[in-house]
């Protein structure tokens, strides 16, 4: 294997490094594929890495071997990345597949331990892929139906993940580097379809799923000032760049004017709901499963055969509105 060379991986670094091609020439295939996934840790991580790239080129052309009993010290740094990357696979998942049977079974815990695992495996550290996601699959049921379930589940398998940190064996790579972009490319396709799919079909949904989820964790952090702080900068550290280079106007008009936008099409999504259920926006629980219950009848493919293709579309409507309005209403008892 040729021996890595600084200058090139400072010129990858300033050309590509948001999509971590610095970090593919170096072999660092894991921390590659969350550059492409975050933009380079949403631009900040690229910046600071600068400082780092020395050290990596001469690990990337060390030819000491890693012990896989080795224990790696705690690291909160890496913690807290796997927390936050973990919340935001959630997100996307929650934003291109929360229309999916059993979601919060399935698809959320599976997106959220694969972020967590994702972080745990930069660079000679690695962790146990079985262990982090058992650890998502037990604690995604006991938050069932709500949108705060991605910060229990983010929290729960990134401990998981670092009672089982552990060093890789080796710091080399031997695959060949087309099948490695091969399977980067897998990951990232696997990754933005779904979520690229929601932009374009269901641009209002996809809002409303961000604003509940927003929603919802501002309101669990609000109990935790000190982790409302931290959570807070980390997700608005595009806003401060922004601003930081003489851009915007006030900070908190600015957040109002997200919330207010946010919280107009939560709102209109709801009244789409009712629309499709036939009931008032003041209709009781009683009068909701009634309506439900009718039109699942009503609609069911299975009774309208004649005109399965509407049909198959009205049921579908009406089973969203449903599951809706209930996980407003738990979000609300909660």
């Amino acid at each position: 294997m040729m021996a890595k060379r600084l200058l090139v991986a400072v010129a990858l670094w300033a050309l590509g490094g948001l999509v971590g091609l610095h970090h593919l020439y170096l072999g660092r295939d894991n921390h590659a594929l969350l550059w492409m996934l975050t933009l380079g840790g949403f631009g900040v991580g690229w910046l600071w890495e600068l400082w780092l790239l020395p050290g990596w080129v001469a690990e990337a052309n060390s030819t000491l071997e890693l012990h896989k009993d080795d224990h790696p010290p705690l690291n909160p740094v890496r913690f807290l990345g796997q927390a936050v990357v973990g919340i935001y696979f959630g997100l996307v998942a929650l934003i291109g597949l929360s229309t999916l049977p059993g979601f919060y079974f399935l698809a959320l815990p599976l997106a959220v331990g694969l972020g967590v695992h994702l972080v745990s495996g930069v660079g000679n550290q690695a962790s146990d892929l079985q262990a982090t996601l058992m650890a998502a699959f037990v604690t995604s049921p006991i938050f069932y139906g709500r949108s705060l379930a991605i910060l229990p589940i983010s929290l729960t398998t990134s401990v998981t993940a670092q009672c089982y940190r552990r060093h890789k064996a080796s710091r080399r790579t031997r695959e060949k580097l087309s099948a490695r972009v091969y399977r980067l490319s897998l990951a990232y396709l696997a990754f933005t379809t779904p979520l690229a799919y929601c932009i374009f079909y269901n641009t209002a949904a996809t809002a409303s799923y961000i604003g509940s989820t927003i929603g919802a964790t501002v309101d669990c952090l609000s109990m935790f000032p000190s982790l409302s702080g931290i959570m807070e900068s980390v997700l608005l550290l595009p806003y401060h760049a922004w601003k930081m280079l003489g851009f915007g106007g006030g900070y908190f008009q600015e957040w109002e004017k997200v919330f207010a936008f946010v919280q107009s099409f939560q709102s209109e999504r709801q009244q789409m709901a009712y629309k499709a259920l036939g009931i008032q926006d003041d209709a009781t629980p009683e009068e909701i499963n009634k309506s439900y219950r009718e039109l699942v009848k009503l609609w069911h493919p299975d009774h309208n055969r004649h005109r399965a293709e509407e049909a198959e579309t009205r049921f579908l409507e009406v089973q969203a509105a449903y599951e809706l309005l209930m996980q407003m209403r738990k979000t609300k008892r909660a």
